[in-house]
């Protein structure tokens, strides 16, 4: 959990509306759910909102442990004293700023509970611990992330959760936004950047192969940092691409002619 905060606007390239739709939900006080793959843009866009809205930003990444005491605060021992230190939400709704809880679905479930109170008209958040009960202002604003492809009957959003907030699909972008993304992001020349994008559009189509999920912009940017950086072409697409993608030799294999294919 840290706190991000940049004067400077991240770079971030729009793919439609998404950028009006999350300034009108921060003016009117209202809860965004973003869904999409795994590093599909949707950290980055929270990013470049924060930056855009000149708002501090909360960042937590969601995991099996993460309880709402994280999220709210706990006392701690500081210099032989008992001291209540707020945690990143309560931080947010404080200072009006912005909480993202990227992939909440994986969070406990006393998380939500704690959520809701924020994601309707009461706007509220219930520090039991100090006996408070804060208003949020008018410039807090809650966004959460899951990606629905890993979704399972034990971790998924209830209904009265998804409900409460408005929601944007995000997936990968088309080839020219891919190659004007990574390329400003890696520093790698558009020209030499397209087969890259090529390449990631082909391992996303492919079927009947053991991937979970097709390959990342978040992953063609590394690669294309080590190429922009003097590493071969196979080397870097074996550390970004080939090995992050699969632990299996075949599968491994299969990705490897694949690459012989665009780049031969």
């Amino acid at each position: 959990m840290n706190m991000v905060y940049k004067p400077t606007l991240p770079f971030y390239q729009a793919t439609g509306r998404e950028c009006d739709l999350f300034e009108t939900a921060h003016d009117n006080g209202l809860p965004l759910l973003l869904k999409g793959p795994t590093g599909c843009g949707k950290t980055r866009f929270v990013e470049h909102m924060a930056a855009r809205l000149g708002k501090p930003l909360y960042t937590v990444a969601c995991h099996d442990d993460l309880s709402a005491s994280d999220l709210i605060g706990r006392y701690l021992l500081k210099g032989g004293e008992t001291v209540w230190v707020d945690g990143p939400l309560t931080r947010a709704v404080r200072e009006g700023g912005i909480c993202y809880l990227d992939e909440v679905v994986e969070a406990r479930k006393d998380v939500t509970v704690v959520l809701h109170p924020l994601t309707d008209t009461r706007r509220t958040l219930m520090i039991d611990r100090t006996g408070e009960e804060l208003v949020a202002p008018s410039g807090f604003m809650l966004v959460a992330s899951y990606n629905p492809g890993y979704q399972n009957v034990l971790k998924r959003l209830k209904p009265s959760t998804r409900q409460r907030f408005l929601s944007i699909s995000f997936d990968f972008p088309g080839a020219e936004t891919e190659i004007a993304v990574v390329s400003s992001e890696s520093r790698l020349e558009p020209g030499r950047v397209a087969p890259l994008v090529r390449l990631a559009g082909h391992i996303r189509n492919l079927s009947g192969m053991d991937l979970e999920e097709g390959v990342s912009t978040r992953l063609l940017i590394y690669a294309a940092t080590l190429m922009a950086g003097g590493m071969g072409v196979d080397q870097a697409l074996e550390a970004a691409v080939i090995e992050p993608l699969s632990d299996e030799p075949d599968v491994q294999q299969a990705l490897r002619d694949l690459v012989a294919t665009i780049y031969g």
